[in-house]
């Protein structure tokens, strides 16, 4: 049985799964951030989490195979064992952790991450290594709580100064790698229930995102690396004013 949504409901949710495709398929990944928060105007923020995980996973299916190769093994098998400690620890947080506190949280660190890169953004070497234990839980902590790891992640990748091929493959296949950490605990937690597989995956949402995926694809190939690392930029920053503006 579908959910009792609403026209406008139902127009969020497509145009958040969408949105995240795109992201998905390496154009301006930030803005994969607001799917959560954009299908949260509608539907509660938890309830939102749980209906993107089932598309998320068969987006991130369309994108590693798009984009498997570029990756850069070394950072993934450093993002590795901290997301898995940040999906723990979103797990043991979820049920005592106040909505608002997340919001406002990954608004301070997107800005945080802006800043950085607007004051800083020639760094005469890449940050060290050693910042991907932070990172790498920060990201598995937002993504478990509202798929919401791009702040950390980009805060961590981008200083590294990858090329943007192994910048989108590497982010592409971490996401993957969390979000099927994060499936078992949904199932265990109730996230994600017959209703919310059957509006997700039994629509028209999965073209959507299929859509959503080959947009960005062609959209990352069509601009240049400065274009294209400035429209990250933007994209926190509009991820984090939002964040921020939701929390208040």
């Amino acid at each position: 049985m579908l959910p009792d949504y609403g026209w406008l409901a139902w127009t969020l949710i497509i145009a958040s799964t969408y949105l995240t495709g795109i992201s998905k398929g390496g154009f301006a990944g930030g803005f994969g951030t607001l799917s959560v928060p954009l299908m949260a105007l509608a539907i509660g923020p938890i309830e939102a989490a749980g209906l993107l995980l089932p598309l998320l996973l068969v987006m991130d299916v369309f994108a590693v195979k798009a984009w498997w190769g570029h990756h850069v093994a070394t950072e993934i098998r450093r993002l590795l064992p901290g997301m898995a400690l940040g999906v723990i620890a979103g797990t043991l947080l979820i049920g005592t952790l106040d909505e608002s506190h997340v919001w406002l949280l990954l608004g301070v660190v997107s800005l945080l991450f802006v800043a950085y890169m607007i004051i800083k953004p020639a760094a005469s070497r890449p940050i060290h290594a050693l910042w991907a234990w932070p990172a790498s839980i920060g990201v598995g902590v937002t993504s478990f709580l509202a798929h919401a790891g791009a702040p950390p992640m980009n805060l961590y990748l981008l200083p590294r100064r990858l090329s943007k091929q192994a910048f989108i493959a590497t982010c592409t296949l971490a996401f993957a790698a969390v979000n099927l950490m994060k499936l078992p605990p949904y199932l265990w937690l109730g996230e994600i229930n017959l209703t919310s597989i059957w509006a997700s995956l039994a629509l028209a949402l999965v073209p959507v995102a299929w859509l959503g995926v080959r947009s960005g694809l062609w959209l990352q190939s069509r601009v240049n690396e400065r274009l294209f690392y400035r429209l990250v930029i933007l994209a926190m920053a509009i991820v984090g004013v939002q964040l921020i503006v939701k929390a208040l």
